[in-house]
Formats: C-alpha cells, structure tokens, sequence
C-alpha cells in the first residue's frame, strides 16, 4: 500500500515538473515571437535609416541630433538582442564615481554580457579625419577600462561575482535612406 501511494505521488511530482518544463518552453517561445514582431517594427520603422533629417543649424542641434539617433540606435540595439536570444536585464547602467553608463546586459545563454553600443551615421562627420572611423572603434581603453570597473560594481552589486561573463560591442553603422548595419562582436574585449 505505502509503494503504490509512493509510486503515485512520484507520478503526480513528475507529471507537474513536465508541465512547468512545457510552461516554461512555452513563455520561452511567446517572449521569443514577442521580441521577432516588436524588431520587424523597430526595423520598419529603421528602413530609411536612424538619424533625423538635417534640421537646424549650430553645435547645440548637431549635439541633440546626435543624442536623439543614439537613443535611436539602443533600442534598436535592445530589439535586435532580444531577437537573437538575449535576455536582457539592466539598460543604461550607471554607477556613482565611476564615468559613464553599461548600455546593456543581459544573459546569451549562459553567460552575461556586458554591451557596449555604438551608433554613428556614415558620412555625417565634419572632420574628415572622423567620418572613415568605425563605430567599434570608439570603444578606447579608457572606454574599456571603464566599462570594467562599472561591471565588477553591477556584479558585486547583485552578488553575481562568480558569473560567466563577457563584453560585448555593438556597432550600428546608419546609412541616410537605409536599414542600418548591425555588426555585434561576442567578447570584444
């Protein structure tokens, strides 16, 4: 009697762990076609490019505009991540005392990735000097070495400092009148 009420409950124990697995699979899949529409939109709405149009004149409206196809390119960014797997965690992280902000990070399977974003218009630039650089190749040493102090403070943070961990740069060229070029290299750095 007490074999069979045991062999019963372990059914019962192992049909309700199949079911969570196959809700789990379930929302997995639902968040995955959620993030697949909501980038078809972004990059709809990306087919003629990032930036604003030329409008206005001055150091103050090349800085908004500048800022405005930026704040463009991170959610792009976000989008495009979600679509291809990531689970995103923390945008724009900021720590005090230490310079600057971690755009993004979130989990690619196991591992959490730190991403750096960089958007630039190709051909915007005044300097001459500037408009053949990469948007990759923004992400200096000081920039790196920022990047790290910021991401040993979000681990000790959130007490994750014995997690598997990368850094991640993501380049969005925008082309005036066209989708823009994504570029994302896996452990950058």
């Amino acid at each position: 009697n007490d074999n069979v009420a045991a062999n019963v409950r372990c059914r019962a124990e192992d049909f309700a762990r199949r079911r969570q697995a196959r809700r789990c699979v379930k929302a997995k899949a639902k968040e995955l076609m959620l993030a697949r529409l909501m980038f078809a939109f972004v990059n709809f709405g990306a087919r003629k490019g990032l930036a604003d149009a030329d409008g206005g004149e001055g150091v103050m409206a090349a800085k908004q505009r500048a800022r405005r196809t930026g704040i463009r390119g991170e959610t792009y960014a976000y989008w495009y991540l979600r679509r291809h797997g990531y689970t995103l965690i923390a945008r724009n992280f900021r720590s005090p005392g230490i310079k600057g902000e971690i755009d993004m990070v979130g989990y690619d399977g196991r591992v959490l990735a730190f991403v750096e974003v960089k958007t630039r218009g190709v051909g915007e630039e005044a300097d001459p000097s500037k408009a053949q650089a990469r948007p990759e190749d923004a992400v200096n040493w000081e920039k790196r070495r920022n990047l790290t102090r910021m991401a040993k403070q979000f681990l000790r943070a959130r007490r994750l400092e014995s997690a598997e961990c990368r850094f991640d740069v993501m380049a969005i060229e925008n082309h005036a009148g066209s989708c823009p070029e994504v570029r994302l290299h896996k452990g950058a750095f």
